[in-house]
């Protein structure tokens, strides 16, 4: 039973955490996307933003693996909330002083995108000191939920708070819900798992160079990781898609763009309650490849919709396909790697994943500017086709696929 972990008091609060922050992370980046959006009218600055964030969180994403994995996981998830928490009240306080400046916006994404690299590595291996093996899959069902909860009442929220408040309160929201989910953070009480003598001595770049080769002595874990990153460069392609698809395709505003935010989240939800007994069902591995192809196809539907109602329906789906992948791909890689690798191995693939998603960012504006909001779900539709059959092939051709069946 998926809740059955929540009878753990610090998995318990890491979870109100991760609600917390997963809310005030949601609200600001939709709030952002759509303030850009408004004020310049230009789906090119808006892909430019985005591509400041993960080119930030890139940077970063090559040393937080080595932090992660040398110190302990939960003062790191504490500071870094502390700090953006800061970051967001001064740019707060500029919008308020000076009003709209483009540059206070490509600060935001460089701090969001940093924040973010370095809590997804920290909470990944946190998440596998806090629970058994066994209880991985339906912790990592809960965390998608808590994560989806958190993003689908946002959605829900922006469009009205921008409309009716403004995106600076927005950003004053965001920082109390870092420093909220901070004062869970400090209420888990576990043994933080002892860094091996030889890591301890190592030198940083020792430490990150012996993450590099556990993955280069593991070919088909590393493939597998990065078939777990295409979900998120999906989603990162959905979000500079989005603002211009609503406007332009089925002619919202932002109140129908923070609803169809909220349906991915919506989705998002349903994923954590499907993909374990789907999974127990049908086999990991098969379930797998079905949501691959439910993705595929939905996507293409989107491309050529100009109904709002569909646009919802649609993103349901969308958040439901994303998000179940996320959890039994990552389940499967919580199994398989060391407890000690976690933190680097995560960086790496996020430091991938960061690299596509800041070409595709850029590039997408551009021609989203130039054509349609359209041909930005067909190319979602390709990388999810490309990830089911990297799969598929992987699975062929390796042991990987008893692990995913067993």
């Amino acid at each position: 039973m998926v809740f059955s972990v929540l009878k753990s008091n610090r998995f318990r609060n890491y979870l109100i955490a991760d609600i917390v922050s997963g809310f005030g992370v949601g609200m600001s980046t939709i709030g952002a996307n759509w303030y850009l959006m408004d004020r310049t009218g230009s789906m090119t600055a808006v892909g430019l933003m985005l591509s400041l964030n993960v080119i930030a969180g890139f940077l970063i994403s090559a040393f937080a693996g080595t932090f992660v994995d040398k110190w302990n996981r939960k003062t790191i998830l504490l500071w870094a909330n502390v700090v953006r928490a800061a970051a967001l009240l001064l740019i707060a306080g500029a919008f308020l002083g000076t009003g709209f400046h483009v540059e206070y916006l490509y600060t935001f994404a460089a701090v969001n995108g940093m924040g973010w690299a370095l809590y997804m590595s920290a909470s990944r291996s946190l998440v596998q000191e806090l629970l058994p093996e066994k209880e991985l899959i339906h912790g990592n069902s809960l965390i998608e939920i808590s994560l989806q909860v958190g993003m689908f009442i946002a959605g829900g929220l922006a469009g009205f708070l921008y409309k009716y408040i403004g995106f600076e309160v927005i950003l004053l929201l965001n920082a109390a819900a870092f420093l909220v989910s901070s004062l869970f953070l400090r209420r888990i009480s576990y043994s933080a798992m002892p860094v091996e003598h030889a890591e301890a001595e190592a030198s940083f770049f020792e430490s990150f160079k012996a993450g590099i080769q556990y993955l280069a002595e593991r070919p088909s874990l590393f493939v597998l990781g990065i078939v777990s990153i295409i979900p998120l460069v999906t989603t990162m392609v959905f979000n500079v898609v989005l603002p211009g698809y609503v406007s332009t395709s089925v002619r919202g505003d932002s109140v129908v763009f923070g609803l169809s935010d909220m349906c991915y989240g919506i989705g998002g939800l349903l994923s954590g309650f499907l993909a374990a007994p789907l999974a127990r069902r049908l086999s990991p591995y098969g379930t797998i490849v079905i949501i691959f192809l439910v993705s595929v196809l939905n996507l293409v539907a989107i491309a050529f919709n100009s109904t709002v109602i569909l646009l919802y329906l649609g993103c349901v789906l969308i958040g439901l396909t994303n998000s179940s992948l996320r959890i039994l791909i990552t389940t499967t890689l919580m199994e398989s790697v060391s407890k000690s690798y976690m933190g680097r191995a995560t960086s790496v693939w996020m430091g991938i994943s960061l690299l596509l998603q800041t070409v595709s960012a850029t590039g997408l504006g551009v021609l989203i500017d130039r054509y349609s909001p359209g041909l930005g779900f067909i190319l979602m539709a390709g990388l999810m086709l490309a990830g089911l059959i990297v799969f598929y092939v992987l699975n062929s051709k390796s042991p990987q696929k008893q692990t995913l069946e067993a």
